[in-house]
């Protein structure tokens, strides 16, 4: 910033934001009326293929919320609530949780018992093998999802309630008018995308330790286009006020502390040298004691 201080014209709500996750909403929801006739095996090929993919989408559309940037870090409130609307298509609630935790992944990077990024010690122990590890990015969902109760339990907050009344009432809405297999549809693109998909990829590629010393990694590949520009991971973690439209335009700016950096080009080529490399595992993250973790 002392050197580039332009790069604080970046930082502010993007204002496309809130009509782009708008359109992806309502095409869900025209989805679900669509494939509310199919075959199974049709309705679980969409959800992987179409749905799911702006389902995982759509949670890092909610990752970019959780910073304040669809209205700014003034309205706080519309944010969050706008995270819950972003959240209908994902069929579980999501969003009110994953802000509660993703500050503190920010806050304290690495941090054991505190950022619950990080895999469990049963995770590094027994996913070892290409077998197992395929197995664990199958299963990324579920770890994700009930690790933080394990590693780092909070009390369950009033925004965390109402995040839950909405979606389970949207859900109810959607199998009232149209029965059980939009809600599938959604429930299993979202669990099918967040797994073994190439979207994925991005769960890997962004804090596994691939080099030795680097802990944080980019990625500058096409699917940042389907992901709100979640590949310039190092870009933002060091301004995450920045919205992931304007990101690109940081390494733009400060091209000499990026362009010498490690990277990733390929998010498949992330996930197969994760299976198949053996010095590569859940145990490949950096794991600090934080001086909140030290004092608890």
């Amino acid at each position: 910033l002392a050197k580039y201080p332009e790069i604080k014209t970046l930082m502010g709500p993007d204002p496309h934001l809130k009509w782009i996750v708008s359109g992806m909403v309502f095409m869900q929801f025209l989805a679900c009326y669509l494939v509310k006739d199919l075959s199974w095996k049709w309705i679980f090929f969409w959800a992987y293929a179409f749905g799911g993919c702006i389902n995982h989408s759509l949670t890092l559309a909610i990752h970019d919320i959780s910073h304040n940037v669809a209205f700014g870090n003034k309205q706080a409130k519309w944010n969050r609530w706008f995270a819950v609307f972003a959240n209908l298509p994902i069929g579980i609630p999501y969003s009110a949780s994953f802000k509660k935790y993703h500050i503190d992944h920010h806050r304290y990077l690495g941090g054991d018992s505190l950022d619950v990024d990080i895999p469990t010690d049963f995770e590094g122990w027994f996913f070892c093998t290409p077998l197992r590890k395929l197995l664990w990015l199958f299963l990324q969902p579920l770890f994700y999802s009930l690790r933080p109760l394990y590693v780092n339990p909070k009390a369950i907050t009033r925004m965390e309630i109402l995040n839950a009344l909405v979606q389970f009432s949207i859900d109810l809405i959607i199998y009232y008018l149209w029965g059980l297999k939009p809600i599938i549809y959604l429930i299993a693109g979202t669990i099918l995308c967040m797994g073994l998909h190439p979207i994925s990829g991005h769960f890997i590629a962004e804090h596994y330790m691939f080099l030795k010393g680097y802990e944080t990694y980019s990625y500058y590949g096409p699917l940042n286009w389907l992901t709100f520009n979640v590949g310039y991971h190092m870009e933002h973690h060091d301004f995450p006020s920045i919205p992931g439209c304007r990101l690109p335009m940081v390494k733009k700016i400060a091209a000499e502390y990026y362009d010498n950096l490690p990277h990733h080009q390929s998010w498949i080529r992330v996930l197969w040298d994760f299976v198949f490399d053996d010095s590569i595992g859940p145990y490949s993250r950096v794991k600090r004691l934080c001086k909140l973790a030290k004092e608890s």
